[in-house]
């Protein structure tokens, strides 16, 4: 079922008009997030990313896109495409609505909603070979709008095209300084002894949920350091772990890039924590 603007559909009976925004020219953002029997993981940290990229992109926030009557409308879609008691991962994409080119002709929205089936109400660990490679065909701009989850992911599909064709499960991002911003489908953290690295969002990362938990839970563990800094390629191989994180994996390790293979200790002890905090969050 497909939750249009408030109204259920099934998604054989919803069509997309083709003077949507979104689909015309990426006006549009987007928030994915998992559900695990009826409960919205990290529901609060999605709802305050989602208005922040709206307002980025200067659109209308509706009164009623409050945090209690978006996580009705999302419950709702849950609920009808009968998902409401297992796992699942849910989408909601807003678009500016009107016409006009470039310029919008009106700054008010519409949204969409999506559900599908998920294999795990936890996070759990994929210890199976996971190679990455850098994709330099393209590369991120930093800024605001490299921070926000827009409908235009061309960058992300390219970069998932060329993993595909060459045999990596994944490829990591650079941007226009050449330093590493994030993988294909989620936030990087690099692992030497004891200090844990991550870029900063200055350098063009995406402001990802799971990476704003996992700062918090590393700050707080006696064990390890954080630091949101640079990360250059040459870093990489020097690195003890690597690992992605996203709201619907939580944690992956990556176990080789080029020559260089890696192991997933600290990953899986913050795995443990992250599903922790996500059962009590």
């Amino acid at each position: 079922m497909i939750n249009n603007n408030g109204t259920l559909e099934p998604h054989t009976e919803t069509h997309l008009d083709p003077m949507n925004r979104g689909f015309l020219y990426g006006d549009g953002v987007f928030e994915t997030l998992k559900a695990v029997h009826g409960k919205l993981l990290f529901w609060e940290d999605h709802y305050f990313r989602l208005m922040a990229s709206m307002r980025i992109l200067r659109m209308e926030i509706p009164m009623e896109f409050t945090p209690e009557n978006l996580e009705k409308e999302l419950i709702k879609t849950l609920e009808a495409s009968q998902l409401l008691d297992q796992p699942a991962r849910i989408r909601i994409t807003v678009y500016r609505k009107g016409n006009g080119t470039y310029l919008p002709e009106e700054n008010r929205v519409g949204y969409y909603v999506f559900a599908k089936a998920h294999t795990s109400p936890f996070y759990t660990l994929n210890e199976d070979p996971y190679e990455v490679e850098l994709y330099k065909d393209h590369y991120i701009n930093p800024g605001l709008l490299s921070t926000i989850k827009s409908t235009n992911k061309l960058l992300h599909v390219t970069g998932s095209i060329f993993a595909k064709e060459n045999g990596y499960d994944n490829c990591l991002l650079l941007n226009t300084s050449k330093n590493i911003v994030e993988a294909l489908q989620g936030n990087i953290f690099l692992v030497k002894g004891n200090h844990i690295k991550t870029p900063p969002l200055e350098d063009g990362c995406l402001r990802g949920i799971i990476r704003k938990q996992l700062i918090t839970i590393i700050g707080l563990m006696d064990v390890f350091t954080i630091e949101e800094a640079s990360i250059s390629p040459f870093e990489l191989q020097k690195a003890d772990e690597l690992f992605i994180t996203n709201t619907i994996l939580g944690i992956q390790p990556i176990t080789k890039y080029r020559k260089k293979e890696y192991g997933h200790s600290v990953a899986s002890e913050l795995l443990k924590k992250l599903n922790v905090k996500a059962r009590l969050g």
